[in-house]
């Protein structure tokens, strides 16, 4: 019954937004505190839930844990209870598998009309949990956005700016006007997100950027938005700059640069 618990908290967890790994001893052979099969959840921000034996065993394993939930790949270790860091006097060892569980990042789309719907098509193919953003009713229905994990109606720089956002958040300003643009944006410029972009010609973002400082935004929250948002790599075709603004965001996401994958062969 314990572990159904351990994996029900898991999961409660999990679901108000944290990672988590779950400890599972697979073998123990010698003298161990705890069988196979016991297991053990410990949270990104150090607490625990259930147990593996306690003392300097578990301690250790927290350790593998946090640093496991880092890395964000789950991994099986063998330790020896009578290694250093350990040293515990019964002089067995187990193997531990060690299962990740991380939050899919957040791709927020504020705006459903033709790029939007287009950002989201290419998004769709990938890992993440897709929220849209739209005050037109018949620009936001399942039926436009089937994969979408959530639609948001209303005013979209009201809701925007009220949503959860963390720095597993990725964000793409494209509405159907430069005014719901700069709201949109002035309500999360300072919010912790990993990446904000707006879409808008040069002359429009300088307006746009000028006026939010006038409003009182520091410079460091301006110079962190990607606007004119993407690559440079697209033809004006909505599907092209949709592509152009994901490759920007893979960039972000996996610390990536612009660099053609031939020009390794010369390093």
């Amino acid at each position: 019954m314990g572990d159904v618990l351990v994996m029900k908290k898991v999961l409660e967890e999990i679901e108000n937004g944290k990672e988590a790994a779950i400890a599972t001893i697979t073998r123990a052979g010698g003298s161990t505190p705890r069988d196979v099969g016991a297991i053990m959840a410990v949270f990104k921000d150090g607490s625990t839930y259930g147990t593996i034996g306690g003392g300097s065993l578990e301690k250790r394993v927290i350790e593998l844990c946090l640093e496991t939930i880092e890395e964000g790949s789950s991994r099986s270790v063998n330790l020896p209870l009578n290694k250093e860091g350990i040293e515990m006097i019964c002089g067995g060892e187990v193997d531990i598998f060690i299962d990740v569980y991380k939050n899919k990042p957040k791709l927020l789309i504020a705006g459903g009309g033709h790029v939007g719907h287009a950002i989201y098509n290419i998004a769709s193919l990938l890992d993440f949990n897709i929220v849209v953003f739209e005050d037109r009713e018949e620009f936001l229905n399942k039926e436009r956005f089937p994969k979408a994990h959530e639609l948001v109606f209303g005013n979209i720089g009201e809701k925007l700016t009220n949503y959860p956002i963390d720095n597993n958040t990725y964000i793409v300003i494209v509405t159907r006007g430069h005014k719901y643009d700069e709201e949109s944006l002035e309500g999360i410029i300072n919010k912790d997100a990993k990446y904000i972009g707006v879409m808008g010609s040069k002359r429009k973002v300088t307006i746009m950027m000028d006026n939010l400082r006038n409003k009182g935004v520091s410079e460091k929250d301006i110079s962190k938005v990607y606007s004119p948002i993407g690559l440079k790599i697209d033809n004006g075709s909505p599907e092209e700059i949709a592509i152009s603004i994901m490759a920007e965001i893979l960039m972000v996401k996996n610390d990536g640069e612009i660099s053609h994958m031939k020009d390794s062969l010369n390093g």
